[in-house]
């Protein structure tokens, strides 16, 4: 159980991050606001008190995948703020030689364990992980984060087979339910629902929980850590697409483009009001 204060900390690390991911789009004049603002509290939670991760990255790290690698300035807000790189380099966010590229790239930037894009693989990727560490015997566990539009592709059902075939106990995915992709509600593209319906009958340990409520995010994120079951662990986060910023929030008009000048005044003083 999270404290008042640990909730308050987690809140402000939140705001600060969709800040951050405000300020890199809107300096690179591309990016993708929406799914970053949706996954900001989960990140922050996840980084900040879950995972066992430091800029050392031992052996033993838990490991994470941004599967849906578009919403990468939430990642690298979230690594400035653990240390694997200074903060002022997020304003390189896309621009020509920087390491912060508008996917996340393994080789340019630690603390990214797979470069990532490409939607619709991250969760066969974790599956080959989370095997490799247990032929390892190795307790570290990895989370996928997937946007819920790339769960259209089979791909992803095919991995969450694997992952339930293969026993993987160590392996977490986290949804992003924010209802909507690039082209629209994800409802009237290919509707998804019930998600949790579908999971649980891949044989996963399955909950749905408020994406924006730290101490649910906190709850679900231990329990999935210390799974008894010999089943993966899914949660499914109930998220507002663009939150935090009242024009841009449930409106797939946000998924992937930058502020104007005026925009970003007024989306900035609502994140910092």
């Amino acid at each position: 159980m999270l404290t008042a204060d640990e909730i308050k900390e987690l809140k402000e690390l939140a705001k600060d991050s969709r800040i951050n991911v405000l300020k890199m789009v809107h300096g690179s004049k591309s990016g993708h606001i929406g799914g970053a603002f949706s996954a900001a509290d989960i990140m922050t939670v996840l980084y900040h008190k879950c995972m066992n991760i430091t800029p050392e990255l031992d052996e033993k790290r838990d490991r994470f995948i941004l599967s849906k690698g578009h919403a990468s300035a939430i990642l690298y807000s979230v690594l400035s703020q653990k240390g694997f790189l200074p903060k002022e380099d997020l304003m390189t966010f896309r621009k020509f030689g920087s390491k912060l590229q508008g996917h996340p790239c393994k080789k340019l930037l630690k603390g990214v364990e797979v470069s990532t894009g490409s939607l619709g693989q991250g969760l066969s990727i974790g599956c080959g992980m989370a095997i490799g560490l247990k032929l390892d015997e190795n307790p570290a566990h990895v989370f996928v984060y997937l946007g819920d539009g790339e769960l259209q592709e089979g791909s992803c059902w095919e991995a969450f087979m694997q992952a339930s075939h293969r026993k993987l106990n160590n392996l977490v995915a986290i949804v992003d339910r924010n209802r909507y992709q690039i082209d629209g509600c994800t409802e009237d593209i290919m509707s998804l629902d019930s998600l949790e319906e579908k999971i649980k009958a891949f044989n996963w340990e399955t909950i749905v929980i408020d994406g924006h409520d730290i101490q649910q995010i906190y709850d679900a994120i231990e329990k999935a850590k210390n799974n008894k079951s010999d089943k993966p662990f899914a949660i499914i986060a109930d998220t507002v697409k663009g939150k935090g910023v009242s024009f841009m929030e449930n409106t797939a008009a946000w998924h992937g483009k930058a502020p104007n000048d005026e925009q970003f005044e007024k989306a900035l003083a609502e994140l910092q009001g």
